[in-house]
């Protein structure tokens, strides 16, 4: 299902504080940090040549996240930066000078940081962030973590030194509790989404996503004329279509965001005309967007920027995932999660409907671009997914 922005704020200029955060200057910023740990490369965009051609459009171009610094998702940028901006400014605070990112390592600071207790509710990759951002800084985490999600998740996060909590309900009542016992304990919350008069960590972490249209852009043979990117609570969509919006103006693609037909928050905020929280129903198999309520932040950003949201059902993410296992031609092949794989079947599915096809005017000219965000997070739901595991299929890449 489509539904296209016609939201009184669409196409109005974004909020100057998304502007500076979501901008250049954000952009700058996560860009140094990364320079500044060993382990990170660029992930690599996919052409889908082949596909492209059968599907009728005139380029496919995926982004793959599933490797990102080691988390085998895009969610590394962001939990991991926001904790390390957090300790470097309380330890500038504290020792009464600026500190940059090659002072996370000094003795000072790491002493300060050993002080500092992080929590975050999450579906899994959040929450491996975060808990990998702590580790590398020497600071404690505490993740959150609903009934729903699987134990090999569980078993990844604490595998960086964090302490899990598990939840009853849903992942909205792991957010509500997560910032109860951080407040009652005086911890810092690292959450992904935001809430009224907690703005700016969210902001962080959507500015570290920033990366990866910078990197993208600079990777493209041409900027897109489309862009398909999945949301759960909104923040890695708002943050990719507020660059696009800033760097290119009239001339960004045309953009869309994609919810799971059962968890599609912003889907029905849209239809609402205002952020809206959606019933609890049966689970979607893309568990890493199973989000009930957007964030308000990203809202502000969406409702300007997005030119469409729609819903995609579970049975087109699992053929996109078996679509990028067994890819056509030559194309490469790309192990994507389930959730991971939600933004291409976005693309499946609007071009399979021939209204929505032609309100987003998706043609033979078409340049589709679209974001892999995660691999195969859960190697286990992978396999009874696709019917081979991550390993075999990456193994037809060899």
């Amino acid at each position: 299902m489509l539904l296209l922005n016609q939201l009184p704020d669409f196409r109005h200029p974004l909020h100057p504080t998304d502007a500076e955060t979501l901008g250049p200057a954000g952009a700058d910023a996560i860009e140094r940090h990364l320079a500044g740990r060993a382990e990170h490369v660029p992930t690599p965009l996919r052409a889908l040549p082949s596909l492209a051609a059968s599907l009728g459009i005139g380029a496919l171009h995926l982004k793959d996240e599933g490797q990102r610094l080691g988390l085998g998702s895009f969610k590394a940028l962001g939990g991991a930066y926001a904790v390390t901006r957090l300790v470097l400014e309380a330890a500038s605070e504290r020792l009464g000078r600026t500190l940059d990112e090659a002072d996370l390592t000094s003795a000072e600071v790491r002493a300060i940081a050993s002080e500092m207790t992080f929590a975050c509710a999450t579906d899994g990759n959040h929450g491996r962030s975060v808990a990998q951002g702590a580790e590398l800084v020497g600071a404690r985490s505490v993740i959150f973590m609903h009934a729903g999600v699987s134990e090999p998740r569980a078993a990844a996060i604490a595998r960086f030194g964090a302490e899990i909590v598990r939840v009853d309900g849903t992942y909205d009542d792991s957010i509500v509790e997560a910032a109860r016992v951080a407040n009652e304990n005086g911890w810092t919350t690292v959450s992904d989404t935001s809430w009224e008069g907690y703005e700016r960590i969210p902001s962080l972490v959507m500015q570290g996503y920033t990366a990866i249209i910078r990197e993208a852009l600079k990777q493209l043979p041409e900027s897109p004329t489309h862009v398909f990117v999945q949301a759960g609570v909104g923040g890695i969509a708002a943050a990719i279509a507020a660059q696009l919006s800033l760097l290119l103006g009239e001339n960004r693609p045309v953009f869309t965001v994609v919810d799971p037909a059962r968890a599609a928050c912003l889907f029905e905020s849209a239809r609402a005309g205002r952020p809206t929280k959606i019933a609890h129903g049966a689970p979607t198999v893309m568990a890493m967007l199973e989000c009930y309520e957007p964030s308000p932040l990203a809202w502000r950003v969406l409702s300007r920027t997005a030119d469409a949201f729609m819903t995609v059902e579970d049975a087109v993410a699992v053929e996109a995932m078996n679509r990028l296992a067994r890819p056509a031609g030559s194309d490469p092949v790309i192990v994507a999660g389930e959730s991971g794989a939600a933004g291409f079947a976005g693309l499946l599915a609007a071009l399979r409907d021939p209204q929505a096809r032609a309100a987003l005017k998706l043609d033979a000219t078409s340049r589709v671009f679209g974001i892999v965000t995660e691999g195969a997070t859960d190697p286990e739901r992978y396999a009874e997914l696709v019917g081979l595991t991550p390993a075999e299929v990456a193994g037809k890449a060899a």
